[in-house]
């Protein structure tokens, strides 16, 4: 099989690991204890990082660890579902920090009573720091879209 070059069908697969990871309740370097593989390895992973020239040999370690069966890496890149129920998300949506803060800023008055406006907005940096902690947002330079595509 021809590895994928895609960058969605790796964000897929690294938000799937990453899902498969916190359901079992583990950390970062709990998985990568369990899969004898490195801490790095796993936080590569779970970011979607598009392997340079080959498939990286951790990542079987780190699946079978989550209990995954063989070849549900190679599945999930192709785009099929990953294991254990996991559902799909769009990866492809593009948006602005502006957008994404003024869509948790509104979200957090809608729930606040006598929060401030400069409380709630720093609330929403706060949940933007997350989001891109997480992955399901990337650094910009000011000029590019945030949201992973």
């Amino acid at each position: 099989m021809t590895m994928t070059r895609d960058p969605r069908a790796w964000a897929r697969l690294g938000g799937a690991l990453r899902e498969s990871r916190e359901r079992e309740g583990l950390t970062q370097a709990e998985l990568a204890q369990r899969a004898d593989v490195s801490v790095k390895s796993v936080q590569d992973a779970e970011a979607g990082k598009v392997p340079k020239s080959r498939m990286p040999y951790t990542l079987a370690p780190i699946a079978k660890a989550l209990g995954w069966s063989a070849g549900s890496v190679d599945s999930v890149l192709a785009g099929e579902e990953p294991p254990a129920g996991w559902r799909t998300v769009r990866v492809d949506v593009e948006a602005e920090d502006s957008q994404v803060e003024a869509i948790i800023a509104n979200a957090m008055v809608r729930a606040t009573d006598s929060a401030t406006g400069a409380e709630i907005r720093k609330a929403a940096k706060i949940a933007l720091d997350e989001l891109r902690r997480h992955g399901y947002l990337r650094e910009t330079n000011g000029t590019q879209p945030n949201a992973l595509s």
